[in-house]
């Protein structure tokens, strides 16, 4: 009889799903017969030629370690591929040694930054120190050393980083303040080496960049780029067609994918929208229980529930590094097996005895509280994995967190029974989440050992063998569930020509190879 209701269900489901479907083909159908009336000459982004305008909230966009944007005008030493290789831009090659903690990077001649002062060797010093400043905070732990002015080696604890950082004109710099470091007038009229060079700046409005005619590299085809300061109005300029490119909510995807003049990207990582589980409370301190309630729940249609691209965006479980995410060597995930889950559940004593829909053992019900984080489509998820616990006998009850207090109750404490947030992959995530003494209770002797070893390399072939492994024992304890991975999402105008989901979806880090459709 269960297997029945089940197999209905299943069925009301895909009916309602392809209802669905029906009903977004025929809106579609209408949007393109509404657009088919209106030419080009009706659309006030072709009339920009080849400038491109991208919303952003405000100013602070444009300062470090908020978007990409100072990749601009800024060059970083390398930058990593679609296969996770590094390619040089400021740097022409480079050698390691044999632990990979220190590199010696060969800078490329004749670049000068916009003021017609050479870059040398002695920015890229000046830089990771500044960075490395306890009043900036941004990459501590970069020892770098001059050689030549065209020569500089650097000795860092997490190597990895390199490709994340863009450098500075020491000579403009040198003399400011690092504790006022966020608060230079320098971001908002920068002198940089990049392909674009800084045009103007209208406080509160806009700041408006063009192509690099020093460039070393290859002629960007935008001649253009202007930042457009929208705060949370993204999604009314570009239906304007005020803006080209704005990053977007999930919920806002339906809206967008019916209308023609658009396109939408999605950038994934090696991060995850995950659930964590309090391993060493009496719900979850049985390995079977967090299994289940992953088989519990309907990954694949997670995605189709917040408009991801279930070709594109990949589900797995376990950890990995950005390599292996670029390479595609994703770990399987457990498949969607309610009938599984419940069986498991029911060895492990939960069983629905009173008939109330929810199991229990011992007299206890199995209700748990999740902290979800209000941030990166959170709370839509939670709403649904909510249901999907719910078939199988488990109550779980939702309490969102603000990010600004999130991490200092729940990191921090340990004041939670299970936590939804984004959870990252780097080995420091690892070791805080998952290693020695960690705020999630969860404690296998192996995966400490993995994670101790993780942290003591940095050489990426090692490292990838190391997460192989990781994996295992994770798949194994289910100490956490990963639902969907992390990713932003932009809306584009469809002029723009170069985007791609889930490499090449941040326009802020590859401006310099997108190009315009006329």
């Amino acid at each position: 009889m269960a297997r029945r209701s089940t197999r209905i269900a299943v069925a009301r489901r895909q009916a309602v799903l392809a209802a669905i479907a029906r009903r977004e083909w025929l809106l579609q159908m209408l949007a393109l017969g509404a657009a088919a009336g209106c030419g080009r000459s009706d659309d006030p982004a072709y009339a920009r030629g080849s400038t491109v305008v991208m919303a952003v909230p405000d100013v602070e966009a444009v300062k470090p370690d908020n978007w990409d944007l100072d990749f601009l005008t800024f060059l970083p030493l390398a930058k990593q591929n679609a296969r996770g290789e590094l390619e040089g831009h400021l740097a022409r090659s480079w050698e390691h040694s044999p632990d990979h903690r220190e590199y010696t990077f060969h800078l490329r001649p004749g670049v000068r930054w916009n003021d017609g002062v050479p870059v040398t060797a002695h920015d890229v010093k000046f830089t990771l120190d500044l960075l490395g400043h306890p009043d900036v905070g941004e990459y501590p732990g970069h020892d770098a050393t001059v050689v030549d002015d065209l020569t500089v080696r650097i000795r860092a604890a997490n190597p990895g980083y390199l490709d994340d950082i863009s450098y500075f004109p020491r000579q403009l710099l040198q003399g400011l303040e690092p504790k006022r470091f966020r608060q230079w007038d320098f971001w908002t009229h920068p002198v940089g080496n990049g392909p674009y060079r800084f045009v103007r700046y209208v406080p509160q409005t806009l700041m408006e960049f063009e192509r690099n005619p020093d460039y070393y590299g290859v002629k960007p085809r935008v001649e253009r780029v202007m930042l457009k300061f929208v705060g949370e109005a993204g999604l009314t300029e570009l239906l304007a067609g005020n803006v080209d490119m704005a990053q977007a909510e999930l919920t806002q995807i339906p809206r967008i994918a019916r209308d023609p003049r658009f396109r939408i990207y999605h950038a994934v990582g090696s991060a995850a929208r995950a659930i964590f589980w309090k391993a060493n409370h009496p719900l979850f301190a049985d390995a079977r229980v967090r299994r289940a309630l992953t088989l519990a729940l309907d990954r694949h249609e997670l995605l189709r529930l917040l408009n991801l691209p279930a070709e594109l965006v990949p589900i797995t479980d376990g950890v990995f590094t950005e390599r292996q995410f670029r390479r595609r060597e994703w770990p399987e995930p457990l498949p969607y097996d309610p009938g599984q889950a419940q069986a498991l559940l029911t060895a492990a004593g939960w069983v629905d005895h009173d008939g109330d829909g929810v199991r229990e053992r011992d007299g206890r019900p199995f209700r748990f509280t999740a902290s979800v984080s209000t941030v990166s489509g959170m709370p839509q998820l939670a709403v649904y994995v909510q249901a999907f616990l719910r078939r199988v006998g488990v109550q779980m009850e939702v309490q969102s967190v603000e990010p600004s207090s999130m991490w200092d109750r729940l990191r921090k404490t340990g004041d939670f029974e299970a936590w939804m947030h984004v959870g990252q992959s780097y080995p420091d995530a690892q070791r805080r989440d998952m290693g020695r003494g960690n705020h999630t209770g969860y404690a296998n002797s192996e995966a400490f050992r993995v994670i101790d070893r993780l942290m003591a390399t940095a050489d990426p072939d090692e490292q990838d063998a190391l997460y192989r492994w990781l994996t295992e024992i994770y798949r194994a304890d289910m100490p956490f569930t990963r639902l969907l991975p992390a990713s932003s999402t932009l809306f584009a105008h469809r002029r723009i020509g170069g985007l791609s989901t889930p490499f090449r979806a941040t326009p802020d880090t590859y401006m310099e190879e997108l190009w315009v459709e006329s």
